[in-house]
């Protein structure tokens, strides 16, 4: 095989990877600009609205650590493409649903499918590229998973206008389906045979543990307001206890366990764990709040809500992109600066839907800052989170950096979107200045996790800085991620090139394996 033709063949495999993780990401946020219609179509409550959002991101953050296992083991191509086939088929039942609780339980289903593709496109980028090549594929990785949330926003809100064929609400599910028949016709053929082979066994306990404790945390965050906090929602938050240390105390037993304890004893990810989900519950808050305002408390229609998100989308693109491809130096110093950018425009749209009428011209441009500061701290956090990590782990990360984001933007559609519908009233439909106010109170909060994120950011940069220390001194350029000396029997890919097809694995734990 050629240079030329390995190289083509990776880009084309990264397009598939790519396209899937953007329709996954869109998801996330689809359905934000749809709520106000479901809500009219099927009569569902402000819980269960919030359910439907947030039950996508909920079964995707529980399973994604899962799903990276099972790649290794299976192989990530056919992962990837049962998790397409999955998504795919209850895209369709979510766009047929006849009701509230079918509409659910496809959307928890629509996570099922996602969580099995999304850990794999980040575990093949890490095994396919290497070098500078790596650093511009997480880029871009990171830039479609944040960029088709809020391009999910604009997308909702021209289908569900649209109104096609008296459709309302239900292309926001149906335009996954061509794209997903597409994408299992080409995949078969472009995506490459990878696996990281191993003899341990699926941690079982540690999956039910894990799911377990999201679940008991998560759902009373979503009906806990709509049944007045009820019993069971303590009951359930006070059982997450035990929960939460009978899975540390599992982890750390345990040989082969769901999630290696190690990735997370210090060092620059955890932090950068960290950092990703305060931006993230900001993320996710916002987007359902202020979708839920502009229509109910405003009165715009889905089309006019989407598109007021374009400045959004816009800033997030340009500086998402382009941060990561500047020197170290600068791109570090932007991270910080952009997330206090973000918080200015997260503060300022909340102090001009609460203090005033609403004007249009400058709420565009504190969408945009927003859109830019975040798009400059989100996708290099995490670049820089993952440089240390190993190379044999590479998979472990994937899922936990994933699990991150996907229960992070739940948290913040749970607790921030709770404190809005609690004081918007009206059983879930906001309107007027009850909306104004409620949304001002979400926005104030965002702006201050955007400011916990900047002060996290200081302690990432130390422990880099303690890592850089720790390193023996070498010759040449410092690769984005280090090869553990346990999987490094293959030399590692060159940059822009895929592995060699005759590289195999011989059943060594972590060793990467293309076939």
């Amino acid at each position: 095989m050629t240079t030329t033709r390995t190289t083509g063949g990776a880009a084309a495999a990264l397009a598939v990877l790519l396209a899937g993780t953007f329709m996954a990401s869109l998801d996330t946020a689809i359905v934000n600009v749809a709520g106000p219609a479901i809500q009219a179509d099927t009569g569902a409550s402000g819980s269960a609205l919030q359910l439907i959002v947030s039950g996508y991101a909920l079964a995707y953050a529980a399973l994604l650590v899962t799903g990276a296992r099972l790649g290794n083991d299976h192989g990530h191509r056919r992962l990837f493409l049962a998790g397409l086939a999955a998504f795919t088929a209850t895209s369709l039942l979510a766009g047929l649903a006849w009701s509230t609780p079918v509409l659910i339980a496809a959307r928890v289903g629509q996570g099922v499918g996602a969580a099995a593709m999304g850990p794999q496109v980040m575990t093949v980028v890490q095994l396919q590229y290497a070098g500078a090549a790596r650093l511009r594929a997480m880029a871009l990785l990171a830039t479609v998973v944040a960029g088709g949330v809020v391009a999910g926003q604009v997308l909702g809100g021209a289908l569900v206008d649209a109104d096609l064929l008296g459709a309302s609400w239900r292309p926001v599910f149906l335009v996954n389906v061509p794209a997903g028949i597409a994408l299992l016709a080409a995949g078969p053929r472009l995506l490459p045979r990878t696996r990281l082979p191993s003899r341990e066994g699926l941690d079982v306990a540690g999956v039910l543990l894990l799911t377990d404790l999201i679940v008991l945390v998560m759902v009373p965050l979503v009906f806990g307001h709509q049944t007045g906090w009820a019993w069971w929602t303590w009951a359930c938050l006070g059982a997450a206890v035990p929960t939460a240390l009978a899975l540390g105390r599992h982890l750390r037993r345990t040989a082969h366990p769901v999630v290696d304890l190690a990735l997370l004893r210090g060092g620059p990810f955890p932090i950068g764990l960290a950092v990703t989900t305060a931006q993230m519950v900001a993320y996710g808050g916002f987007l359902l709040t202020f979708t839920l305002h502009l229509q109910q408390g405003l009165g715009d229609s889905p089309l006019r809500a989407g598109l007021t998100f374009a400045p959004y989308a816009a800033g997030f693109a340009v500086t998402s992109l382009v941060v990561p491809s500047l020197p170290a130096a600068p791109a570090r110093r932007l991270a910080p600066a952009g997330m206090l950018a973000a918080a200015a425009g997260y503060a300022g749209l909340g102090l001009l839907a609460g203090r005033g009428p609403w004007h249009e011209a400058p709420s565009l441009a504190l969408l945009a800052l927003a859109g830019a500061g975040f798009g400059a701290g989100y996708s290099q956090v995490i670049t820089r989170s993952i440089a240390e990590v190993p190379a044999a782990h590479a998979h472990e990360a994937s899922g936990v950096v994933n699990t991150t984001n996907m229960l992070g933007f739940a948290l913040g559609v749970a607790t921030p979107g709770s404190l809005f519908l609690s004081q918007a009233g009206g059983g879930g439909r906001p309107g007027g200045a009850h909306s104004a106010t409620a949304f001002e109170a979400v926005a104030l909060g965002c702006a201050a996790l955007m400011v916990a994120a900047v002060a996290l950011t200081r302690l990432l940069a130390r422990a880099e800085g303690q890592a850089d220390r720790r390193r023996p001194r070498r010759r040449g350029p410092r690769t984005t991620t280090r090869v553990a000396a346990s999987a490094a029997t293959t030399r590692a890919p060159r940059a822009g090139r895929a592995t060699p097809s005759s590289v195999r694995a011989k059943g060594t734990r972590g060793r990467p394996t293309t076939r």
